[in-house]
Protein backbone atom coordinates (compact mmCIF):
# COMPACT_ATOMS: atom_id res chain seq x y z
CA UNK A 1 0.00 0.00 0.00
CA UNK A 2 2.81 2.60 1.14
CA UNK A 3 4.94 1.75 -2.20
CA UNK A 4 1.77 2.28 -4.58
CA UNK A 5 1.04 5.64 -2.88
CA UNK A 6 4.70 6.59 -3.20
CA UNK A 7 4.70 5.58 -7.22
CA UNK A 8 1.33 7.44 -7.25
CA UNK A 9 2.83 10.32 -5.31
CA UNK A 10 6.30 10.40 -7.58
CA UNK A 11 4.09 10.16 -10.53
CA UNK A 12 2.35 12.88 -9.58
CA UNK A 13 5.45 15.19 -9.00
CA UNK A 14 6.61 14.28 -12.66
CA UNK A 15 3.13 14.90 -14.21
CA UNK A 16 3.54 18.79 -12.42
CA UNK A 17 6.77 19.42 -13.55
CA UNK A 18 6.22 18.30 -17.19
CA UNK A 19 3.10 20.92 -17.02
CA UNK A 20 5.21 23.68 -15.44
CA UNK A 21 8.05 22.98 -18.10
CA UNK A 22 5.19 24.01 -20.40
CA UNK A 23 3.18 26.28 -19.13
CA UNK A 24 5.43 27.63 -15.82
CA UNK A 25 5.71 31.21 -17.41
CA UNK A 26 1.80 31.51 -18.46
CA UNK A 27 -1.36 32.71 -16.59
CA UNK A 28 -2.05 29.57 -15.55
CA UNK A 29 1.98 28.85 -14.06
CA UNK A 30 0.63 30.21 -10.41
CA UNK A 31 -2.12 27.77 -10.55
CA UNK A 32 -0.44 24.49 -11.25
CA UNK A 33 2.44 25.51 -8.96
CA UNK A 34 -0.15 25.53 -6.34
CA UNK A 35 -0.89 22.12 -7.03
CA UNK A 36 2.91 21.02 -7.46
CA UNK A 37 3.51 22.18 -3.53
CA UNK A 38 0.93 20.35 -2.36
CA UNK A 39 2.19 17.15 -4.24
CA UNK A 40 6.07 17.46 -3.18
CA UNK A 41 4.74 17.84 0.33
CA UNK A 42 2.56 14.40 0.01
CA UNK A 43 5.60 12.92 -1.80
CA UNK A 44 8.31 14.07 0.99
CA UNK A 45 5.22 12.36 3.68
CA UNK A 46 5.72 9.57 1.72
CA UNK A 47 9.31 8.57 1.44
CA UNK A 48 9.41 9.50 5.35
CA UNK A 49 6.65 6.42 5.99
CA UNK A 50 8.64 4.73 3.52
CA UNK A 51 12.08 5.05 5.54
CA UNK A 52 9.66 4.72 8.61
CA UNK A 53 7.95 1.41 7.45
CA UNK A 54 11.60 -0.19 6.39
CA UNK A 55 9.49 -0.48 2.63
CA UNK A 56 11.45 -0.18 -0.39
CA UNK A 57 9.92 2.22 -3.11
CA UNK A 58 8.68 0.84 -6.58
CA UNK A 59 12.03 -0.33 -8.80
CA UNK A 60 9.97 1.40 -11.89
CA UNK A 61 10.58 4.78 -10.34
CA UNK A 62 12.81 5.91 -12.94
CA UNK A 63 10.11 4.77 -15.69
CA UNK A 64 7.52 6.70 -13.51
CA UNK A 65 9.96 9.62 -13.80
CA UNK A 66 9.76 9.55 -17.90
CA UNK A 67 5.94 8.56 -18.07
CA UNK A 68 4.68 11.63 -15.64
CA UNK A 69 7.01 14.40 -17.25
CA UNK A 70 6.28 12.98 -20.60
CA UNK A 71 2.06 13.00 -20.01
CA UNK A 72 2.20 16.61 -17.99
CA UNK A 73 4.57 18.15 -20.91
CA UNK A 74 2.18 17.11 -23.57
CA UNK A 75 -1.27 17.44 -22.56
CA UNK A 76 0.57 20.88 -21.36
CA UNK A 77 1.25 21.63 -24.87
CA UNK A 78 -2.32 21.11 -25.76
CA UNK A 79 -2.76 24.17 -24.10
CA UNK A 80 -4.23 25.15 -20.25
CA UNK A 81 -7.19 23.06 -21.00
CA UNK A 82 -5.40 19.91 -22.13
CA UNK A 83 -3.17 20.48 -18.83
CA UNK A 84 -6.31 20.69 -16.59
CA UNK A 85 -8.04 17.47 -18.36
CA UNK A 86 -4.69 15.33 -17.26
CA UNK A 87 -5.31 16.63 -13.85
CA UNK A 88 -8.88 16.03 -13.73
CA UNK A 89 -8.02 12.80 -15.13
CA UNK A 90 -5.48 11.80 -12.79
CA UNK A 91 -6.43 13.25 -9.30
CA UNK A 92 -10.04 11.35 -10.02
CA UNK A 93 -7.77 8.09 -10.44
CA UNK A 94 -6.27 8.62 -6.83
CA UNK A 95 -8.81 9.91 -5.37
CA UNK A 96 -10.56 6.10 -6.22
CA UNK A 97 -7.49 4.77 -5.36
CA UNK A 98 -7.20 6.56 -1.90
CA UNK A 99 -11.24 5.95 -0.91
CA UNK A 100 -10.65 2.07 -1.54
CA UNK A 101 -7.28 1.90 0.82
CA UNK A 102 -9.54 3.97 3.39
CA UNK A 103 -11.78 1.30 3.21
CA UNK A 104 -9.36 -1.07 3.63
CA UNK A 105 -7.79 0.37 6.86
CA UNK A 106 -10.81 1.00 8.13
CA UNK A 107 -12.27 -2.88 7.54
CA UNK A 108 -9.15 -3.99 9.08
CA UNK A 109 -8.21 -2.15 12.10
CA UNK A 110 -8.90 1.50 12.00
CA UNK A 111 -7.44 2.26 15.81
CA UNK A 112 -3.91 0.35 14.50
CA UNK A 113 -3.88 2.82 11.31
CA UNK A 114 -5.27 5.89 12.90
CA UNK A 115 -1.99 8.26 11.91
CA UNK A 116 -2.10 6.54 8.32
CA UNK A 117 -5.82 6.86 7.90
CA UNK A 118 -5.45 10.57 8.40
CA UNK A 119 -2.84 11.33 6.26
CA UNK A 120 -4.36 9.19 3.49
CA UNK A 121 -7.49 11.14 3.94
CA UNK A 122 -5.38 14.33 3.90
CA UNK A 123 -4.15 13.67 1.26
CA UNK A 124 -7.48 12.33 -0.50
CA UNK A 125 -8.78 15.77 -0.16
CA UNK A 126 -6.32 17.59 -1.32
CA UNK A 127 -6.44 15.23 -4.45
CA UNK A 128 -10.26 15.80 -4.66
CA UNK A 129 -9.29 19.94 -4.55
CA UNK A 130 -7.30 19.15 -7.19
CA UNK A 131 -9.59 17.78 -9.25
CA UNK A 132 -12.35 19.98 -9.03
CA UNK A 133 -9.66 23.10 -9.70
CA UNK A 134 -8.98 20.98 -13.37
CA UNK A 135 -13.34 21.27 -13.72
CA UNK A 136 -12.77 25.02 -12.65
CA UNK A 137 -10.20 25.88 -15.50
CA UNK A 138 -12.25 24.25 -18.41
CA UNK A 139 -10.60 20.35 -18.33
CA UNK A 140 -14.17 19.83 -20.37
CA UNK A 141 -13.81 22.32 -23.31
CA UNK A 142 -11.00 20.38 -24.59
CA UNK A 143 -11.81 18.24 -27.42
CA UNK A 144 -12.24 14.49 -27.00
CA UNK A 145 -11.77 15.59 -22.90
CA UNK A 146 -13.47 12.15 -22.54
CA UNK A 147 -10.99 10.10 -24.59
CA UNK A 148 -8.20 11.92 -23.17
CA UNK A 149 -9.28 11.51 -19.13
CA UNK A 150 -10.29 7.72 -20.05
CA UNK A 151 -6.94 6.92 -21.90
CA UNK A 152 -5.15 8.91 -18.95
CA UNK A 153 -6.75 6.93 -16.27
CA UNK A 154 -6.24 3.10 -18.02
CA UNK A 155 -2.69 4.12 -17.76
CA UNK A 156 -3.37 5.25 -13.78
CA UNK A 157 -4.84 1.57 -12.95
CA UNK A 158 -2.30 -0.13 -14.83
CA UNK A 159 0.98 1.89 -12.76
CA UNK A 160 -1.08 1.49 -9.78
CA UNK A 161 -1.14 -2.10 -10.64
CA UNK A 162 2.13 -2.98 -11.79
CA UNK A 163 3.77 -0.49 -8.82
CA UNK A 164 1.65 -2.89 -6.34
CA UNK A 165 3.59 -6.35 -7.47
CA UNK A 166 7.11 -4.61 -8.50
Amino acid sequence: MLRVDHAGEYGANRIYAGQMAVLGRSQTGPLIQEMWNQEKKHLDRFNEVLAENRVRPTVLLPLWNIAGFVLGASTALLGKEGAMACTVAVEESITEHYNSQIRALMEKDPERYTDLLQMIKEFRDEEMEHHDTGLEHDAETIPGYWLLKTAIQLGCKVAISVSQRI
